[in-house]
């Protein structure tokens, strides 16, 4: 059976959380409940090394915009997880070329990563602190189901994941102007911050 469902599926949740994938997929590999799962990932450093980058994100994804500074750090490492998790399923299949599977998982993170970056700034222009929790842990429990589900059906969860990131992708254009207002929000307090930093001046 082709593996490209499974590596569609993992490049979308590894875009919303790459470390959640990574140790879910290792877990499901380590404990037998899957032979399509390459040793790479079953290795305990692996698992150990992503567990705790997973508790990390965890805390800061839930914290007003800190989520927005760890998205932004991880632009790049989210993309390139996607690509490294899908090659890898590739070559354990052997169905896929490693590098088109790579590009698929890499594209597909990256597309999810945009809308999951856009949604939070949007988020973030909201003045109560509770809807980052709320949207945060949705996220991680949609990646949790949805990784579990393609393990047993790639093919349905596929689906599920492509209609989840168009609908992310239509939303996403609908909060631009919420964004904007967000990005100039926060440029206004950084500059209002360095306005007083400069005016500030101590005492003799």
């Amino acid at each position: 059976m082709s593996v490209l469902p499974l590596v569609f599926t993992s490049g979308w949740a590894s875009g919303v959380n790459a470390y959640a994938v990574v140790v879910l997929l290792g877990v499901f590999g380590a404990t037998g409940l899957s032979d399509d799962v390459p040793e790479t990932l079953q290795r305990p450093e692996v698992l150990v090394v992503a567990g705790l980058l997973f508790l990390c994100e965890a805390v800061a994804d839930k914290i007003p915009y800190v989520d927005s500074a760890w998205d932004a750090a991880h632009t790049v490492i989210r993309p390139v997880a996607g690509a490294w998790v899908g090659a890898l399923l590739a070559g354990q299949s052997g169905s896929l070329s490693d590098v088109a599977a790579g590009l698929i998982g890499g594209s597909t993170a990256l597309a999810s990563h945009t809308v999951k970056a856009g949604t939070r700034m949007a988020v973030n222009a909201s003045p109560e602190p509770f809807s980052n929790i709320v949207v945060s842990l949705a996220e991680d429990l949609g990646v949790g189901v949805l990784v579990t589900f393609a393990m047993f059906h790639p093919m349905a969860a596929a689906i599920i994941a492509g209609v989840v990131l168009l609908t992310g992708l239509v939303v996403l254009c609908f909060l631009v102007s919420r964004i904007r207002r967000f990005l100039r929000r926060r440029a206004r307090r950084r500059e209002e911050r360095r306005l007083a930093a400069g005016a500030w001046q101590p005492p003799p």
